[in-house]
């Protein structure tokens, strides 16, 4: 009886923790993203293609920069934290790596999002692949309020 006992405390225990994690990462993530309509790159900008599409080995170098440069704000899975866009939304997927590009290079110091120009150009694109390799939320389908 004391072994049931204590695997039904163990049981409620770990459910208890999981839900509590859960609870962390939910609360961590940006689900009120909404992009801003002022911040938006040029024609010139959109239309550019990634020199790097081609070449799957920089991607990885795209995570390590991410982790390194944007994972303060967008969290290490790219969902987005306090003001920061969740990156995994189609509004931001859907957009073209040139603009991903301009947004990363420029970026929109009215919303808290810092430039990147500091740093080489080819890095900036590898941050761009490295965004092309992240999956579309499943939260994407919950309304989203303007900030």
């Amino acid at each position: 009886m004391k072994k049931v006992r204590m695997r039904l405390r163990f049981r409620n225990i770990v459910w208890f923790a999981a839900s509590a994690f859960l609870a962390v990462i939910a609360a961590g993530q940006n689900l009120a993203y909404r992009q801003d309509p002022n911040w938006q790159p040029p024609q010139s900008a959109v239309v550019r293609s990634n020199p790097l599409a081609q070449n799957a080995m920089a991607e990885g170098g795209g995570r390590k920069l991410f982790l390194r440069e944007c994972s303060e704000c967008h969290g290490q899975e790219g969902s987005g934290r306090k003001r920061a866009a969740d990156l995994l939304l189609p509004e931001v997927q859907k957009q073209s790596d040139g603009a991903l590009f301009w947004k990363i290079t420029n970026g929109n110091a009215r919303h808290g999002m810092p430039s990147f120009s500091r740093l080489p150009e080819l890095e900036r694109w590898q941050l761009v692949l490295y965004l092309r390799q992240l999956p579309v939320s499943a939260s994407s389908a919950l309304p989203a309020q303007k900030e």
